[in-house]
Order: C-alpha cells, then structure tokens, then sequence
C-alpha cells in the first residue's frame, strides 16, 4: 500500500461518525461516512440491506483489502448504530464536542470511537501483511436478528472466513486496556403462562386459580442452583423479571397467570438444555412455556490470539489486562462460529449514558494496540492455542 503523507488520526475518524445519527436500527449516512474512510486505505467496500420489517431493514458494511494470495486474514468486527441519546445532554449527542481531554457524543465509546481507532489503525497496516477486513452492522444495539448474523451468511457466500477476529467492545474498565473479553455467557428469556378457570372468589370450588401453581413454580425455579462457575465463567443465574396477572377485580379468580424469566448462564449449559429444563417444571405445574435464546455461551481458550493481544496492550499502556467473560451479550456470540474471537476496547463507563465521553489519548493508543494485534496477527501467525467452544 503507498502511504499518504498524512495518516488519519482515529480522533478525526471518531468525529466524522459520531456526528452521522445513527440510532438502531443504522442505515445511510454513517455507512457512508465509513465508507469515505476505508476507501481511500485500499478496501473494497461491499453493503447491503438485509432483513424485513418488523426487525429490519439492517444494513451491513463487508470490507476487505486483500494480502497477497494464501496470506492470513484479520478481521475487525463492530456496530454504527447507538442507542436513543435521552434528554438533558450537555451539548447536542450528534455534535461531536471537545472539552479537555475528552470527545463528547454518542457512540464516542460505544463504539464509533473504536471503529476509528481500527480506521486509523487499518492505515498503520501495509497490504502486503496480510488481509484485512471490517464486518460492520447497523443493528447490534437492537433485535440483532439480521445484523452480524447476515455478514456471517455473505462471508460464507464468498469464500471469506477470517483466522481471527477482533470485536471493539468497550471492554476496559477503570482504565484504557484493563480487561479483554475471551467468552460471554450465554442468554435465554423464558414466557411462562398457567391456565386456570375464572370464578367468583366467594365460590373457589367453581374456579381453579392459577395463581398458586405459578407462585409454586417460580419458587422452584427460584431455589435452583444451575452451577457453581467454571474456571473461567462465574456462576449462572436465573432471574425472575416479570409476573402478570392482569385482574382488575377484586373479587374474580383470574382466568391465567404468566410470567417471563432471564437465564444468563456459562458454558456447562446450553439455552436448549436450559429452556427444557424450566418447561419440565413448568408442566409440573400446569404451565407452559415459550423460550427465546439470544446467544449461547462461548469461551474463546486462552492461546496465541490472546498473548499477542496482551503483548500489544502491555507494549502501549505498561499494563497487562485481565481475561474476563463478564458482562452481557455482544454480537460475538455470532462470530465465534467463523473463528477465534476476542473483544477488547475502550473504557466502559460512560456507554448508554448521557453525555457518553471517550479521552482522546485514549482512542489514539487504542489505534495503536490494534495495529499491533493485526500486524502480529497476520504476519506471525496467532490462532494455535485458542479455539472458540
């Protein structure tokens, strides 16, 4: 690749993007932006729609700039769209401001500043290293259902499957390059509903109440213990999170009850062995259910990928950051079935509130470590030893 006198800086990068609204589900103008900017470094760009109402149109960024035949590729993974600003900002969530050492706007962390730090970092890295690419939705912050999960489908289409990738999660904490993310557990969302028979409550032999069964049955699946954590994963938990009755009256048995459970669980379980798990108690107790899987667990091995991540935080910042699987979800629960993926960036504090603010030194060094990871990714190898299970 012939270099331009001047580099993009990964703060110029981060205002372009941040000043496109780009509220979930993203499309257009922000896509575009990213486009002007991987162009002009040798990738070829390819977008497309994906999806129907009422979860879509998503659109999807694919770009690519390709090594020279048989050499490895690394790939970047994120999202351009945010979720709604909120009232009461200090200045417009759209307009990116600075003051001091900080970039103020939203998506400054979570994670249009990451994705320009891969920008800038992706100019740092010659062509001749290896392949380069960028898998980048519109809709991770939403129902994600043709997000990443249409980029997967398109790499499979073309041929395209990365050796590794790295998704710019704001995984760090108290400071820049303090925690990586190897794993995630996994989530399931369970509706439980019980049938019973209206009645007066004076006459109860004339109505069976619900009620009781579904007090009965979230007692149980409240007193389970799933496990005790893995060496790598803290313990599952379910969490009861609604129970609806419905009654208006006073005096009237309730024809049904229901209620909706969340189980965030490690990988010594799966969302299918779980979702049978609570519908075996559920008719037990007359009920039933209907579950939703958003992601299983995955744990990427500590291995090559991620001593050369750590190699590259350390060489920047003088720290060596904590392999975690805490937190939520993130769309690489998906990429995890393409190849071996890690998630590190920024610091999390500020992403989904008001007046969400990243440190400008901060983006700079994380441009760095990520041309660190993809140099050292493509050109010494970096997948023996880590494997996504």
């Amino acid at each position: 690749m012939t270099r331009t006198t001047t580099l993009p800086t990964a703060l110029d990068l981060a205002e372009a993007l941040i000043a496109c609204p780009s509220v979930t589900p993203a499309t257009g103008l922000v896509f575009d932006c990213l486009e002007a900017q991987l162009k002009p470094l040798g990738f070829t760009v390819h977008r497309a729609l994906s999806g129907a109402a009422p979860d879509g149109p998503v659109e999807n960024l694919y770009a690519v700039r390709r090594g020279p035949p048989g050499s490895r590729h690394f790939a970047f993974a994120g999202h351009l769209d945010v979720v709604p600003p909120g009232e009461g900002w200090s200045s417009g969530p759209f307009l990116p401001e600075r003051r001091g050492n900080l970039l103020y706007g939203r998506g400054a962390v979570d994670m249009k500043g990451s994705i320009a730090a891969m920008v800038a970092a992706a100019a740092q890295v010659p062509a001749e290293a290896g392949t380069l690419s960028f898998l980048i939705t519109g809709d991770e912050e939403g129902p994600a259902v043709h997000g990443t999960l249409a980029l997967i489908d398109h790499l499979r289409a073309v041929g395209d499957q990365p050796d590794l990738c790295l998704v710019g999660e704001p995984t760090s904490v108290q400071r820049l390059g303090d925690m990586a993310k190897i794993g995630r557990r996994g989530s399931v969302n369970v509706w439980i509903e019980v049938a019973g028979k209206e009645g007066h409550v004076a006459y109860p032999h004339l109505a069976d109440n619900p009620v009781p069964r579904l007090v009965a049955l979230l007692a149980e699946l409240d007193a389970l213990v799933l496990d005790e954590g893995t060496d790598w994963f803290q313990p599952s938990n379910l969490e009861i999170t609604e129970i609806v009755v419905g009654n208006p009256a006073t005096n009237v048995i309730p024809p049904k009850a229901s209620a909706r459970l969340s189980i965030r669980f490690n990988d010594r379980h799966t969302g299918a062995s779980l979702s049978a798990l609570v519908d075996e108690i559920a008719r037990r107790h007359g009920g039933t259910t209907r579950p939703v899987v958003s992601g299983e667990a995955f744990l990427t091995e500590p291995g090559a990928f991620s001593a050369l991540l750590v190699a590259a935080v350390e060489a920047e910042t003088g720290i060596t950051p904590e392999l975690s699987t805490t937190g939520g979800t993130s769309d690489a629960r998906f990429l995890k079935a393409v190849c071996p993926v890690i998630e590190f960036g920024l610091c999390n504090a500020t992403m989904h509130k008001r007046d969400e603010a990243v440190a400008i030194d901060d983006l700079e060094t994380l441009a760095r470590i990520y041309a660190r990871v993809a140099q050292a990714a493509l050109t010494a190898g970096g997948s023996g030893g880590d494997a996504a299970a």
